[in-house]
């Protein structure tokens, strides 16, 4: 496929073009010609958008589509979809399906289903048979078959034994592992932070030290052992510094935040709307200022969306009842956008998780590959179910007023317009 894109503001740090107004022109998926004024060959679409910007293709570290066993939630193609209307040229999957994916064969299918997309799909495989956080899991042969990680999906590895053998196991293939920061006893009927604002309204809660007990407790592990580790969805001000000063020694620890816990608090919970209803759950705003002070200074590596299509019946429902998670490939750009300058969102969406989970890092320079988003940073509006292009609507964005917005993506010799 051929496309010359007209009058791209380049955000790509590690270009000569960075920050430049460029025409960029895309043969058969290889970035062919950069310069101004370039003219239009034959038989090659040109794409002329009003403040178009171009990046590497963003990635999303923590995403859920059902596929298999809750397809009515959302499904592997046209959650794929989802994500390249959304700006997303690779998605790493969470194993929140039925069966598990806790075996090749499992891998297998994700990449297998996932072939014909414009977008790259990268399993995350379960860390234990079953997700029952007992046995490991076939985690070498599921590697082999495409796995990129290894993680129970919102579920903390109890056994802290299990957690020692996977991280020295995996040192034998370079494999990741990721610990959800969730201490299963501490609030273990909470579903609300633990603040005045939630004992007033009556709700069980989750208090920080759930979290920062077993971000300590892995990290303490992960010095003893050595290994990769990767903690998902940190929301507390003392897990960014329990991180930031792992790193300090040396330790290979990497952490993602979710986009909703950047963008609002659990003030929101006043409302008893489930889609506020998440895990870990919305934190002060103490604690939100801690999270993007450590994206600032590169304590925090990535920005996901921890996009997870919940159906309407389990969240149409009383708080206590309702499922948790709120989708988030459509606002995150919008909302971290509100929260964090341009350079700053696009390093955590592209350079930063691909180096982490082993991809190649693109640069937007003649001859490379051209996997690329094309996107407008200075759009404003306000985030309504219109803008919702998931099955299920859960969002906890809606309402919000939000800033950028995808317009599409090139990737894979296949252009995805929004």
């Amino acid at each position: 496929m051929n496309v010359l894109l007209r009058s791209a503001r380049i955000i790509d740090i590690n270009s000569r073009y960075h920050n430049q107004k460029m025409d960029i022109l895309i043969s058969n998926g290889i970035i062919a010609e950069i310069g101004k004024k370039i003219k239009l060959p034959n038989n090659c679409k040109e794409i002329q958008l009003k403040n178009l910007h171009v990046s590497n293709g963003w990635f999303d570290t923590s995403v859920s589509f059902g596929e298999p066993g809750y397809e009515e939630r959302e499904n592997i193609k046209h959650g794929l979809e989802v994500a390249a209307r959304s700006g997303f040229t690779k998605v790493a999957l969470n194993p929140n399906t039925h069966p598990f994916i806790d075996n090749k064969s499992a891998v297998e299918f994700l990449i297998q289903k996932s072939a014909a997309s414009a977008v790259e799909l990268y399993p995350i495989a379960n860390l234990t048979q079953g997700s029952e956080g007992k046995e490991m899991a076939e985690l070498f042969d599921m590697r082999n078959s495409g796995a990129i990680a290894f993680g129970d999906y919102n579920k903390s590895i109890e056994n802290a034994n299990l957690l020692k053998i996977a991280l020295l196991y995996v040192q034998n293939f370079e494999g990741i592992v990721l610990s959800f920061p969730q201490d299963a006893g501490i609030g273990l009927h909470g579903f609300v932070n633990e603040s005045a604002n939630t004992t007033r309204l009556g709700l069980n809660s989750i208090p920080n030290l759930s979290e920062e007990l077993q971000v300590s407790r892995d990290l303490a592990l992960l010095e003893y052992t050595g290994g990769k580790l990767h903690i998902p969805t940190i929301s507390t001000s003392k897990s960014v510094q329990l991180i930031k000063e792992a790193k300090k020694k040396g330790l290979d620890v990497t952490c993602s935040v979710a986009a909703h816990h950047i963008f609002m608090t659990d003030e929101e919970i006043k409302s008893f709307d489930t889609n506020f209803k998440v895990t870990p759950p919305l934190r002060s705003e103490k604690d939100v200022r801690s999270l993007i002070k450590g994206i600032k200074d590169g304590t925090i590596d990535m920005i996901v969306s921890d996009h997870n299509p919940i159906d309407i019946e389990n969240k149409n429902v009383e708080f206590e009842k309702g499922f948790y998670g709120t989708i988030g490939l459509e606002s995150l750009f919008g909302s971290v956008s509100k929260k964090l300058d341009l350079e700053e969102t696009i390093s955590c969406l592209t350079e930063k998780p691909q180096k982490r989970f082993g991809l190649p890092v693109s640069i937007i320079e003649k001859d490379m590959n051209a996997d690329l988003t094309l996107f407008d940073p200075d759009i404003e509006y306000i985030f309504q179910e219109v803008h919702i292009n998931s099955k299920s609507k859960n969002s906890a964005f809606l309402g919000k007023e939000l800033r950028g917005k995808a317009l599409g993506i090139f990737s894979k010799n296949k252009l995805v317009l929004s």
